[in-house]
């Protein structure tokens, strides 16, 4: 059924200031209030669910003007998100919240009280670089709640069973009546003495001291996928803290942090290793051996290469988590210069400058390096 207009179900009209709004709410919210239609509260209690949510809307001034283009859509087409247990009721003057008077009348507090999943858990794991690459499987220690053993999570010694309560007779709740400025109402509030369940122990489990839970240290086994890098997060269904009156647990998120490599870097799926190659190896060319993150192999150094060359290996990369392949893995040339040479080795180096034209007579016409700088700044 279509959502009438907001403007409609409070009756005003779309220039109306926002005093006429809010009294126009109150007085609406007395006439509507299941208190004051004992013969028909469901259609009451509905009827006010209605010029609450109008109410939410356009008392703010922002959401109203969102209203007013878009309608009920909103903005990004979700509508506006109303929370009937989140409306602030101390503007109207009201000494009560609107989750007391849901729970009330459409059940809001029994259902708090029934099956809850368990809290899910953090913890982070670190792997070399090669577990990162190629996979692997951990054990991790995960301190969490768990259902207790020994009662099977009733909370009642062995040989015992929980009993009604008898505050609430079973029901997990007790009535209050109160005033209010709709007249006399009744509400709901959950009951002390059994915490809302609904049962007394007794003769509670001598281990969980009646909780039906424990704190224990478990044991888990993390299977780690081929490719995962710092920041992915896995996650582990069922492993986390167990729920409350028999929901289920919740999970496990494991963060992986992966140390840095001493000859590895990791560019996404494609891996950088730096090779340092001697002056004469590039100069004339060479087959040098390289390491991969498969073992070693053999690359070929091309004559006259120079520092900073970039030499790819395809398919020999990180793997890609879905499958799909390798990345590749690139090498980039370092050329180092020898820092001690013998006279021997200087004597041929000074010949072949000259056989390569670096004489001193040569440099005498031409200016040099720094000296063309200075005249590109003048």
């Amino acid at each position: 059924m279509a959502k009438r207009d907001y403007y409609e179900v409070l009756g005003v009209s779309r220039d109306a200031p926002q005093e006429e709004i809010k009294k126009v709410y109150r007085r609406l919210a007395r006439k509507y209030h299941p208190d004051a239609n004992p013969e028909n509260k469901e259609a009451a209690a509905e009827k006010f669910r209605e010029i609450t949510e109008a109410y939410a809307v356009l008392s703010d001034p922002e959401k109203r003007a969102q209203y007013d283009r878009f309608g009920h859509a909103g903005p990004e087409g979700q509508g506006f998100g109303f929370d009937f247990s989140r409306f602030d009721w101390g503007d109207l003057g009201f000494d009560f919240g609107f989750g007391d008077l849901f729970d009330a009348f459409f059940g809001g507090g029994r259902r708090r009280h029934g099956p809850q999943r368990g809290a899910d858990l953090e913890m982070e794991v670190e792997l070399s670089f090669r577990e990162a690459v190629f996979g692997t499987e951990k054990e991790v220690s995960v301190p969490r709640i768990e259902r207790c053993e020994r009662c099977g999570g009733s909370g009642a010694a062995p040989g015992s069973s929980p009993e009604r309560c008898r505050a609430c007779n079973g029901t997990g709740q007790l009535s209050f009546s109160r005033s209010t400025p709709f007249g006399q109402f009744i509400q709901t509030r959950t009951c002390d003495h059994c915490g809302g369940t609904g049962r007394y122990i007794p003769n509670p489990c001598y281990d969980c001291r009646g909780t039906g839970n424990v704190q224990r240290v478990r044991k888990v086994k993390v299977k780690v996928p081929a490719g995962v890098d710092t920041g992915n997060r896995l996650r582990l269904r069922g492993e986390g803290e167990a729920g409350v009156r028999g929901g289920p647990a919740g999970d496990l998120y494991v963060y992986i942090r992966v140390r840095p490599d001493p000859v590895f870097q990791r560019d996404g799926e494609n891996v950088i290793c730096e090779v340092p190659v001697s002056f004469t190896q590039a100069a004339l060319g060479a087959e040098i051996e390289v390491p991969t993150l498969d073992g070693t192999t053999r690359i070929k150094v091309h004559e006259g290469t120079q520092s900073g060359t970039i030499l790819r290996l395809r398919g020999k990369g990180i793997p890609n988590l879905r499958g799909h392949g390798r990345g590749d893995l690139h090498y980039r040339i370092k050329v180092v210069t020898p820092t001690k040479l013998s006279e021997k080795q200087k004597e041929l180096l000074r010949e072949f400058a000259r056989l390569s034209g670096e004489d001193t007579a040569k440099q005498e016409k031409e200016k040099g390096f720094f000296e063309k700088v200075k005249d590109a700044f003048m």
